[in-house]
């Protein structure tokens, strides 16, 4: 939300709680009450400002506090975010690790999918873990499994990322076409338990780093929120020791 937007709504939310209180304290004998507090907002905009401020320093503050945690979690799951034998990995023989969480229907992480594909063509120092992380809802873990049921049959994970990333509308039959032409078998897609352990763990981790949304990308002791890829290619020329 922008700031001007933000500012609106907290002036109707405001104009409207005085007119609640207004209509409660009536019964109360004070109706003038929520008036004069309706007129004093009114004639001094400017509190609204004051109020937005305040909140959008408590959010940076609680996002602050947040990934202060996170970050200072990272030792204590390191194995499960970087060597988790079920995970497809990219450049396995890279030596620099780059997790990534994402969603094949969130939007950021579609805008992300070609920068995150050519960093590992051009980079095979860059060790790629995949993490599905399928927050957005039903859809969501269909293609999910399906993406570890390639997996599971050793089909082009990468191939299927890539199509799933790249198609608009996606559905359960398109996520199993798209499955099957990069090697996943049928049984395994109606297999309900394939990838559902594996699923449950993951979203356990990106609980435990309250990670938030998605795309998120870690490397070494950097968390990168969303699709922020200066912020992710800096972490990465930071963990090869400033040589880019």
């Amino acid at each position: 939300m922008t700031r001007a937007a933000s500012l609106a709504l907290l002036g109707v939310l405001a104009l409207g709680a005085c007119d609640r209180l207004s209509a409660r304290n009536a019964s109360k004998n004070d109706a003038a009450f929520g008036e004069r507090v309706r007129a004093y907002i009114l004639s001094h905009p400017e509190v609204i400002q004051e109020a937005v401020e305040k909140l959008q320093a408590k959010q940076d503050a609680d996002a602050e506090a947040a990934e202060n945690k996170a970050r200072a979690m990272l030792p204590s799951v390191r194995t499960a975010l970087e060597r988790d034998p079920r995970d497809f990995v990219a450049n396995p023989n890279g030596w620099i690790t780059v997790t990534e969480f994402y969603d094949y229907r969130c939007p950021h992480c579609v805008n992300a999918a070609p920068k995150v594909l050519a960093l590992i063509a051009a980079n095979p120092d860059l060790r790629f873990v995949f993490k599905e992380a399928p927050i957005f809802g039903p859809t969501s873990q269909h293609a999910a499994r399906a993406a570890l049921a390639v997996r599971k049959a050793g089909g082009d994970y990468l191939g299927l990322y890539k199509a799933l990333m790249a198609t608009h509308g996606l559905d359960e039959a398109a996520i199993d076409k798209i499955a099957m032409a990069n090697g996943a078998t049928q049984a395994d897609l109606k297999d309900p338990m394939v990838g559902a352990k594996q699923l449950a763990d993951i979203s356990t981790l990106f609980s435990r780093l309250d990670l938030g949304g998605t795309p998120a990308f870690i490397v070494g002791d950097d968390i990168i929120y969303g699709e922020d890829m200066d912020a992710l290619n800096a972490a990465i020329t930071k963990a090869r020791g400033g040589k880019g």
